[in-house]
């Protein structure tokens, strides 16, 4: 269209019904076509652009639109924008974009500029900022409450590797959790979640425990510290330990999962989660004993975790089968993802030790649950400040879309 305009309409005000209809309803009377919308309302207060393409002569439809907006009780301001502005924004349309979550207790002003400088440090643009988490009354507990803001970013950083141990450093300066993600279609459809079960699904190592009942717990836990301290591997620190766990009766088995603590969030978050078809597995260096109640309670799908061998009620110090170590949690992740017909992009996997991490690698979402520094810095993404219903904000979930 020869001598046409292109005008950005910036509206502002208290938002009410019915706005937005009457002004499209005025560019709509002249035939105007949009070329982009975007709005947005903080507490009853609206921020509206619409980008429109008007022929040469457009004094008639701005004229009417700033005499409705005067009608309204809105602010309108006209921005004119170059054509060659305009095509260099159509250009820029498939630069990488990603998403950034900030999660934390509650959101403070120092999180949100420290994040975002983070993000001009590092050559990237904010597009949009998002509250995924529920609106907070004044008088909440802070210690009990989530909060979750969700920034929408573009560009290509210059370092990847830098820009996530800036974050790293930043979550752990200010007590905050920040993901950040490529912004593609896996992120938008994942359909398989794979939990670890001890100090991840529940708040307890299950071999401690057993190793209380049988009078054992300081050598087991001596027998941890070797594993920690990279002298002993899963499968050898798993045997030793077992061992000293000879004679113990079978009844025991019950009395220490009737004390299990399930973690924070965990039964919220499987629910949503199966509530829209999700696939839940427990891959666990624990036993399936435990790992089975939990299916029965929560309503999982798959269980793998070490089998213990029992005799005439006693517990034999041994495990039956194959030994679920961190290569055989990563297989058995690509095991149901293959049986399951799910690419492994779209599969989360949530696990806080070292022998998790091969399966947090190797899933599209791999999240390091309340873990060790070296853990959450082998891992892509982690979560420490909050519950594990936190991460359905890493999948985009807003808190209004999960009341039921």
């Amino acid at each position: 269209m020869p001598n046409e305009q292109l005008i950005l309409i910036h509206v502002t005000g208290q938002d009410r019904p019915g706005l937005t209809a009457t002004l499209a309803e005025v560019l709509a009377d002249f035939g105007v076509d949009i070329l982009d919308i975007g709005q947005s309302v903080i507490h009853d207060f609206l921020t509206l652009g619409i980008l429109v393409r008007l022929p040469a002569d457009s004094k008639p439809v701005l004229k009417d639109m700033l005499f409705k907006a005067h009608e309204l009780g809105v602010s309108m301001k006209l921005h004119p924008l170059e054509k060659e502005k305009y095509e260099s924004w159509v250009g820029a349309a498939n630069r990488p974009r990603h998403i950034v979550t900030l999660l934390a207790r509650h959101i403070t002003s120092a999180q949100v500029a420290r994040v975002s400088t983070i993000m001009r440090d590092n050559g990237l643009n904010i597009d949009t900022i998002h509250r995924l988490s529920g609106r907070m009354p004044l008088d909440s507990d802070r210690s009990l409450s989530r909060a979750c803001v969700e920034f929408t970013v573009r560009g290509t950083p210059r370092d990847m590797a830098a820009l996530r141990a800036q974050l790293l450093d930043l979550s752990a300066a200010l007590g905050v959790d920040i993901a950040f993600q490529e912004d593609n279609i896996f992120r938008r459809n994942r359909r398989l979640v794979a939990f670890d079960m001890d100090s991840t699904l529940i708040q307890a190592e299950v071999i401690d425990e057993l190793a209380k009942e049988a009078g054992v717990g300081d050598k087991v836990a001596a027998i941890t510290e070797e594993a920690m301290r990279g002298e002993l591997d899963f499968s050898q620190s798993l045997t030793k330990r077992l061992a000293l766990l000879e004679g113990l009766d079978e009844s025991v088995l019950e009395k220490v999962y009737d004390r299990l603590p399930l973690t924070e969030g965990a039964e919220r978050l499987i629910r949503v989660l199966k509530s829209v078809g999700y696939t839940v597995a427990i891959l666990s260096g624990g036993f399936t004993y435990f790992g089975n109640r939990l299916k029965e309670r929560l309503g999982l799908d798959y269980v793998y975790a070490n089998q213990l061998e029992i005799v005439n009620g006693k517990l034999t110090g041994r495990a039956e089968g194959y030994i679920v170590d961190a290569n055989k949690k990563a297989e058995l992740l690509k095991h149901i993802a293959d049986k399951e017909g799910i690419s492994l992009q779209q599969c989360i996997a949530v696990g806080d030790g070292a022998n998790d991490l091969p399966m947090l690698n190797l899933a599209g979402l791999g999240i390091a649950f309340h873990a060790k520094p070296k853990v959450k810095q082998g891992a892509r993404q982690s979560i420490s400040t909050l519950g594990l219903d936190s991460i359905l904000y890493l999948i985009g979930v807003r808190d209004r879309e999960t009341v039921h």
